[in-house]
């Protein structure tokens, strides 16, 4: 088909989340070591154009509001080939204490580290 196949789009909407809160100093470890869990609770993908195999991409993410429980991350995924959007998508994520598996609020070392990258 030559298309990059669609479920894939969840992995680099993923390895994108992770190394953009890598890159502020929170890696997901340092999570985990507190006791927190931040499981996927909700996805969504539109695919406006497809990508092709072995085409270089970018994927942007974007937080729109601080966290609380939640967790809300928007991607875009760019070709050169094209300006718009190939691929939209948004991933809710939910801060959980491990030892409870109940919700709890998002670490506030957490919050303050995102300040800087939230688009309002």
């Amino acid at each position: 088909m030559g298309y990059v196949y669609y479920g894939r789009y969840l992995e680099y909407f993923e390895e994108a989340r992770t190394e953009m809160i890598r890159s502020l100093g929170l890696p997901y470890a340092k999570l985990e070591q507190n006791g927190i869990m931040l499981p996927v609770i909700h996805t969504q993908v539109d695919y406006k154009s497809p990508v092709f195999y072995d085409e270089l991409m970018d994927v942007e993410v974007l937080l729109f509001d601080i966290p609380t429980v939640r967790l809300e991350t928007f991607y875009y995924v760019r070709t050169d080939r094209r300006e718009a959007p190939h691929i939209q998508g948004k991933v809710e994520l939910c801060f959980m204490k491990e030892d409870t598996r109940k919700p709890c609020r998002a670490p506030s070392e957490f919050v303050n580290g995102l300040q800087e990258v939230v688009n309002r």
